[in-house]
């Protein structure tokens, strides 16, 4: 059997690193597993954890995944302009340029629904949408963490993103938001990164999130209940979920639709999950450019570290050939990686190394093009949105 190692080494060879490549029946694959998770509950793909367009197109040409969701307001109106026709804005807005360019396009303003926890986005919105002369649509985004105990000792389990945790506070905002010309409450979101964004390899972790997963579920019914009375509509999309907890999330019949991206790539801070079968698709090469020791070898790159908590679970990981590890001291370097380990004695100058991400969708921040390949063939190279061009943050 070909390794993985060798496989990509015969498909890029010629090819410059650093260089990243998507494996395409993994990623198919994924994706295919990602709506069987759903149960029938239509999947909205992360762009932030692609960050490729022509995958983000590979995704929504998937049976069962419908819309993106845009970390971006320019990210959003970007791909309505390139024929997305539903995008749920992930995160709040304050640009206000973006907000007038949206208010005066209709088709961006159908397309698009904003984010909203705060009177103060909406102020913006509402003026667009009166100067632009369409009205916006937006959703509520509501608190998912988990919160245990009363009064000043509470323990607040999740990301901290919303101000709206309880069903009162959503239906406040709601009924202000309603009574707003050039406003229209299309639904509400819930991101349990507890559960969604946490490995279940724990046997605590794992507690948390069945205890996560039954306290969200009844208080999203009531969440969805008070919005719906304080609009005097129906919802048109109630959102939740995450790569890590699209079952859990598609079984509540309040949702209507749940959001992945990352289980797309699945990089390694995925490895620990027990919900679904991680199938590696995004790798990266560097090149060995030095054999500085006995035990030691140095790539060229490869400092492409992700986001979150300064630990080493942000790290790339060194997968092909095996027995390769980061050196402590130095990591990956911003512009050569050392590496040690039993893999170093088989490795000479100008061999390849190929390496995992933490995120997924990140990394094609430091990377113009990205090499899809199929089994043994380079099938095509397309662009990221760095290579197109655009970097949205």
């Amino acid at each position: 059997m070909t390794t993985l190692g060798a496989r990509l080494d015969a498909v890029t060879r010629g090819l410059p690193a650093p260089l990243a490549v998507v494996d395409l029946d993994a990623f198919e694959a994924n994706a295919a597993d990602l709506v069987r998770r759903a149960g029938g509950v239509p999947v909205r793909v992360a762009s932030k954890s692609v960050r490729v367009r022509h995958l983000v197109g590979a995704a929504l040409a998937t049976p069962g995944f419908v819309g993106v969701m845009a970390y971006s307001l320019r990210e959003a109106l970007w791909l309505v302009e390139n024929g997305v026709d539903d995008v749920l804005m992930g995160y709040p807005t304050v640009d206000t340029g973006a907000l007038h360019e949206l208010a005066r396009d209709a088709r961006a303003a159908a397309a698009i629904t904003l984010m909203v926890d705060h009177v103060g986005q909406a102020d913006l919105a509402q003026r667009a949408a009166a100067a632009g002369g369409n009205p916006v649509g937006v959703c509520l985004d509501i608190d998912a963490s988990l919160r245990l105990g009363v009064g000043r000792t509470v323990v607040h389990l999740g990301v901290r993103r919303s101000p709206l945790h309880t069903p009162r506070q959503a239906e406040v905002l709601a009924a202000t938001l309603a009574r707003r010309p050039g406003i229209e409450v299309r639904g509400v979101m819930f991101y349990e990164a507890q559960v969604a964004g946490l490995p279940d390899s724990d046997v605590l972790v794992r507690a948390v999130k069945r205890a996560s997963v039954r306290e969200l579920d009844r208080r999203r019914a009531r969440v969805v209940d008070a919005v719906q009375q304080a609009t005097g509509a129906p919802l048109r999309l109630v959102n939740s979920g995450g790569s890590g907890s699209v079952g859990t999330s598609a079984a509540d019949p309040a949702v209507t639709e749940v959001t992945a991206g990352s289980g797309l790539l699945v990089p390694t801070l995925f490895d620990g999950y027990r919900a679904f079968e991680p199938r590696p698709a995004a790798f990266f090469g560097l090149d060995v450019v030095r054999l500085p020791g006995p035990g030691y070898a140095t790539a060229f790159g490869g400092g492409y570290v992700a986001s979150g908590p300064a630990t080493r679970s942000r790290l790339p990981r060194p997968v092909a050939p095996a027995g390769l590890a980061l050196t402590p001291r130095e990591g990956a370097g911003e512009v050569q990686t050392p590496l040690r380990g039993r893999g170093v004695d088989g490795l000479s100058v100008g061999d390849r190394v190929w390496f995992r991400h933490a995120k997924a969708g990140e990394v094609y921040e430091r990377f113009p093009e990205v090499h899809l390949v199929r089994g043994e063939t380079l099938e095509r190279t397309v662009p990221t949105y760095r290579g197109e061009g655009r970097t949205f943050g």
